[in-house]
């Protein structure tokens, strides 16, 4: 299962004062998508022994979401190598309109030391193979 789509709905918060998401929105959006994708998996980030820090985004706006729109946030797994993933995600309205595209790089590191570190075996051999690409 690496094809995830998490639904998220639009609140008052996450928008501006006209009522459209605020852009950074967005990433918290991909965060939760990327987080309930780890879970669906079986794998609980509170208890791993390594943590997941974003190293670096490509993100594209299509089109703008507003208050009360429910979203659907999708995540695919790209590529997993040693301490490295890279997710390929989007949004999307629920009439299908594509809202915003990114490509995620994920660094793990050891959650004491905070130094870069391979994933550990039980979650590499845990992780679905690479899709073919979302966007």
């Amino acid at each position: 299962m690496n094809h995830f789509t998490l639904p998220v709905r639009v609140y008052y918060e996450d928008t501006d004062a006209g009522g459209i998401v605020y852009y950074v929105n967005y990433l918290k959006f991909m965060e939760r998508g990327r987080s309930e994708w780890l879970r669906s998996l079986g794998f609980d980030q509170s208890v791993l022994s390594v943590l997941f820090v974003v190293r670096g985004v490509e993100i594209r706006y299509e089109a703008p979401a507003r208050l009360d729109d429910l979203l659907q946030v999708q995540v695919a797994l790209k590529e997993c190598r040693g301490a490295r993933l890279v997710f390929e995600q989007q949004i999307l309205r629920d009439d299908g309109l594509v809202l915003c595209l990114a490509q995620v790089e994920v660094a793990c590191v050891d959650r004491d030391s905070l130094r870069p570190c391979r994933l550990p075996d039980t979650l590499l051999h845990g992780l679905p193979k690479r899709d073919a690409d979302i966007a």
